[in-house]
């Protein structure tokens, strides 16, 4: 007897799958690339740069970014449109956490939309008008120009804070409904470790954008890779 599945199953299972898959690991590749900052300028242009050479770029941004989010958010947004909060009545976690996952989305919503715009294409009147896209030697420059403005910067704060908790709990809610947890243990096991994942993903974002302003984040410099520098004379020696 074959298998029949609604429509509207197809098009959950698929919003839970682009949401951890490409989008996902386009994430943590975000966050990484965001964190070269911590070293200076000069390294996080370099890895910037370096994106830029990487072979089909355009066709790895349209399907396996623009696409996925763009059919994710708006369906988010549907699904979000559905939902039934009954945290009033029944208070447990689980019911917070549901209503934490549709709160931080619609925010999401709106941020990624303004992220893309501002430095992607650089075409939000009254900001940066150079987009960072094609312009890899003042990445740093431009990222840092924006954060000077304490309103820019909580923005781009709680943009990082609602997307790691976002994909966290994503990844706690693709592994229940997708039947890889099922017991009860392994569900409380599973939920700890999305819980600290978001924590973790917070503050590693969080420290990427103070970097910023500041050389090394919020962390002590004396963590971070100092710049080299040729003495005077030619000599090639290196010093730190």
């Amino acid at each position: 007897m074959a298998i029949r599945f609604s429509t509207t199953f197809l098009l959950r299972k698929l919003h839970q799958l682009t949401g951890i898959v490409p989008l996902g690991l386009f994430y943590f590749v975000h966050v990484y690339t965001n964190s070269e900052a911590l070293n200076g300028p000069k390294v996080f242009n370099d890895h910037v740069q370096d994106i830029h050479n990487m072979a089909y770029l355009l066709f790895i941004e349209v399907f396996g970014i623009f696409l996925p989010l763009l059919f994710h958010s708006i369906y988010g947004v549907i699904i979000s449109g559905e939902a039934k909060f009954n945290v009033m009545s029944y208070g447990y976690g689980r019911n917070w956490f549901y209503l934490l996952q549709r709160i931080t989305g619609g925010y999401l919503f709106l941020f990624l939309l303004f992220h893309i715009l501002n430095f992607r294409f650089g075409l939000i009147p009254g900001l940066n008008m150079t987009p960072v896209a094609g312009h890899a030697d003042q990445a740093y420059s431009i990222v840092s120009g924006e954060f000077q403005s304490a309103a820019i910067l909580s923005v781009y704060i709680l943009g990082v804070l609602a997307t790691a908790w976002h994909l966290a709990y994503g990844f706690f809610l693709f592994a229940v409904d997708w039947g890889i947890v099922i017991g009860q243990k392994a569900q409380r096991v599973t939920l700890a470790g999305s819980l600290m994942l978001a924590l973790l993903l917070g503050v590693v974002g969080v420290n990427a954008v103070f970097a910023f302003r500041r050389p090394c984040g919020l962390l002590p410099q004396a963590l971070c890779e100092a710049p080299r520098v040729n003495p005077p004379g030619g000599s090639g020696a290196t010093k730190f």
